[in-house]
């Protein structure tokens, strides 16, 4: 498959005032009203956690790379074991997906747990804290890794030109069954043509792939 070319229209991208204006506004205040109704699911899947595995922590804090570079801590639920980290780099020869990325069908570090809050995106509920504080938006590309950050090429680094979300175009036009490159493409793509109209269209997508899951593990 020929790669698609995508240039991200700067101009246009500076020029978004209202847009931004609006966007972080309503992440603000959707981030908040959702971790309060949602405060008993996360109080069940804490405890599920905690009782598989009670010497491991509940929450699993994760170096990224926002807007412009930026690095800043991701919170998720865990979800693997507590080495991951330290076993991943004997995982590395068996990606299943092609760039830099890493993903594997059955990760041997993922936790009984882990399996089912993974397929339902639930481990990424505590991104909502992020999105409270700025680092991250609602709806935006995938916070990458400092590992693969350091694979991009300069055009692969277009996607950090906005700030990465705790959901996107990749979460709910594919996810795993999509390489790299598809996932630059979608981004690129997001960051060219994103609206009020997309960012709701990719929520409402995004729980709609909450309850019937695409390609999540």
């Amino acid at each position: 498959m020929v790669k698609k070319i995508i240039h991200v229209d700067e101009q246009k991208l500076n020029h978004q005032y209202a847009y931004r204006f609006i966007k972080r506004l309503f992440d603000i205040c959707a981030s908040a009203v959702a971790l309060v109704l949602i405060s008993p699911i996360l109080l069940i899947i804490a405890i599920c956690i905690k009782v598989d595995d009670p010497k491991g922590p509940v929450f699993y804090t994760q170096t990224r790379v926002g807007k412009d570079g930026k690095l800043f801590k991701m919170y998720k639920f865990r979800s693997m074991v507590t080495n991951a980290d330290e076993l991943l780099a004997k995982l590395k020869s068996q990606n299943e997906v092609n760039g830099a990325m890493f993903k594997m069908k059955n990760d041997p570090r993922i936790t009984r747990v882990g399996k089912i809050i993974r397929k339902y995106s639930l481990d990424e509920l505590p991104q909502l804290l992020n999105v409270v504080e700025g680092s991250m938006s609602i709806v935006g590309p995938r916070p990458p890794l400092t590992s693969e950050v350091e694979q991009y090429s300069d055009y692969d680094k277009q996607r950090l030109m906005v700030r990465p979300g705790a959901t996107g175009m990749w979460q709910v036009g594919g996810r795993n069954d999509l390489d790299f490159d598809q996932m630059v493409e979608l981004d690129l793509t997001y960051i060219n043509e994103r609206s009020l109209f997309l960012d709701l269209k990719i929520m409402f997508e995004t729980v709609k792939v909450m309850i019937k899951p695409n390609a999540a593990y």
